[in-house]
């Protein structure tokens, strides 16, 4: 990989752990993601606008259910992360998500597509299991704490994430449809579903923009950038190394949880952490 693509990556890797930590700070239930996908939608509808003239997709009937599938999953995975949040640690929740999301994925990909693991995946599917099992049993996520809860949310987050994963990659793989719009067109899409629960918490919207603005405006922007600096990466460099190497994202939202909110078992998670990257870097080689 080119220094140019690690340094894409990378920056991704900090921009993807910087808007969770923003997620984390501002979780509101439907305000608040609600708020972050009608800004991205504007935001970023230049950028759609040159993403359409310069592709003309197709959109045919099989390209629009991929469309409103994509949405569908997008909504709920964004309602589950910010739940996730609202129940627990920025270091229980970010790697636990980010990590059973590529075990999961893969492991779906093993049984739809007849793919067959190497010993070197196996072994980083392991890893993350294990760096899962101690993010679970640290004293925060004991039964008898809300951090059981959190753990609960966070799979659940892991589990939109492989199903969204899988979507998302028919969609640009077998559908040919651009990236950066599909990407949009999804934010636009989870505004419109969003909108009508949206109207009725229309006080809790108005308050939450008033008080979290630089949040809500920090995970729009961040979170299609961090996306496109990844894609951009994929145009020069193989994805078995763009993929693995983005990941840093949880070893870095570990350290923040850790450093900047000052959340309790920072050692033992963030060694988690580690564990998980390490796993997911050998499952994507493997």
């Amino acid at each position: 990989m080119t220094a140019l693509a690690l340094a894409l990556v990378l920056a991704s890797a900090v921009l993807h752990a910087t808007w969770n930590l923003l997620a984390k700070q501002a979780a509101d239930g439907v305000p608040f993601v609600w708020l972050v996908a009608a800004a991205s939608t504007l935001i970023y509808a230049p950028v759609a606008a040159l993403a359409y003239a310069h592709y003309r997709p197709a959109l045919g009937g099989m390209a629009l259910v991929f469309l409103g599938g994509a949405a569908l999953l997008h909504v709920g995975y964004f309602l589950m992360l910010d739940k996730s949040y609202r129940s627990g640690d920025l270091l229980l929740v970010y790697p636990l998500a980010r990590g059973t999301g590529p075990l999961l994925a893969s492991a779906a990909a093993i049984w739809l597509f007849g793919e067959r693991p190497s010993p070197l995946a196996l072994t980083g599917a392991a890893l993350i299991g294990l760096g899962a099992l101690t993010l679970a049993s640290t004293p925060a996520a004991s039964p008898t704490r809300p951090g059981r809860r959190a753990v609960g949310y966070a799979l659940l987050t892991g589990t939109l994430i492989a199903s969204y994963t899988l979507w998302d990659k028919y969609a640009v793989s077998a559908l040919l449809l651009p990236p950066l719009l599909y990407d949009w067109a999804t934010n636009l899409g989870r505004t419109l579903l969003l909108s009508p629960l949206a109207y009725r918490r229309w006080d809790g919207v108005r308050r939450l923009w008033r008080t979290q603005r630089r949040a809500v405006l920090g995970v729009a922007v961040l979170s299609p950038l961090a996306y496109i600096l990844v894609l951009t990466a994929l145009v020069f460099a193989p994805v078995s190394y763009v993929a693995p190497a983005r990941e840093v994202s949880i070893l870095i939202g570990a350290v923040m949880g850790a450093r900047l909110l000052a959340e309790q078992h920072g050692p033992r998670r963030i060694a988690a952490a580690l564990a998980m990257f390490v796993g997911i870097a050998a499952l994507t080689i493997g």
